[in-house]
C-alpha cells in the first residue's frame, strides 16, 4: 500500500508497526497507574502530573492505532513484543522474552492499587520513572531504525516529554525523601 507522498506504507513487521503497537501497549499502562495515582493523592502538583500522562499518552495510543489503520495493518499481532528491536544491538533489555522494558508487573501493579498516601505516591513515582525510562529506550531505539517522518517526530516527542517527567518526578520522589529505583537506561 503506498502512503502519503507515494512512500510505501511500513510492513506488519517492520520497526514502525512494531513501535505503534508496542508503545500503545506501553502507554496504556502508564494511563492505568495515572488513573489509580489520580484517584489516591490529593496532592495538587501530582494530580496535574497525572493528568498530563493520562491526556498525553491516551492521545498517542490513538494516534498510534491510527497510523496501524492508515497503513491497512492490524492493531494485534502474533508477533511478540518487542521484535522490532531484537538483533539491532541498541540495548534494549526486557525482564522476560517479549517484556516490554519499565512495564511494571502485575504484584508492583497490585501494591500499588493497595497502597495509600505518601506510600503510594512513592510507589507511583518510582514505577512510573522507570516506566518512562522504558518508553525513552523504546523511542530512542526506534530512531536507530527509522526516518519515518511521522514516527520519528513522535518518537522525539516521547524521549524530551518523559525526560523532562522523569527530571520532575525525581524532584518529587526527593519531597517526600525518597529515591528512585535502580535505572534501567
Amino acid at each position: 500500500m503506498l502512503f502519503l507522498g507515494g512512500r510505501q506504507s511500513p510492513t506488519d513487521s517492520s520497526a514502525e508497526a512494531g513501535f505503534a503497537r508496542d508503545m500503545a501497549r506501553h502507554h496504556a499502562q502508564a494511563v492505568e497507574m495515572s488513573f489509580i495515582m489520580r484517584d489516591g493523592t490529593t496532592n495538587e502538583p501530582l494530580r496535574v502530573l497525572t493528568y498530563d500522562i493520562i491526556v498525553t499518552q491516551t492521545a498517542q495510543r490513538g494516534m498510534f492505532n491510527g497510523w496501524l489503520q492508515q497503513w491497512g495493518l492490524n492493531q494485534a499481532t502474533e508477533r511478540p513484543s518487542m521484535a522490532w528491536m531484537s538483533g539491532h544491538g541498541h540495548g534494549v533489555t526486557a525482564a522476560a522474552p517479549g517484556a516490554m522494558p519499565g512495564m511494571a508487573g502485575p504484584e508492583e501493579l497490585k501494591r500499588l492499587r493497595e497502597a495509600t498516601g505518601k506510600e503510594q505516591e512513592i510507589l507511583f513515582l518510582q514505577l512510573m520513572i522507570r516506566h518512562h525510562e522504558g518508553g525513552v529506550q523504546m523511542s530512542e531505539g526506534l530512531l536507530k531504525l527509522s526516518d519515518r517522518d511521522e514516527v520519528a517526530t513522535t518518537a522525539r516527542h516521547i524521549v524530551e516529554g518523559q525526560t523532562g517527567e522523569i527530571k520532575l518526578m525525581t524532584d518529587m520522589l526527593a519531597q517526600r525523601g525518597a529515591r528512585p529505583l535502580p535505572s534501567i537506561l
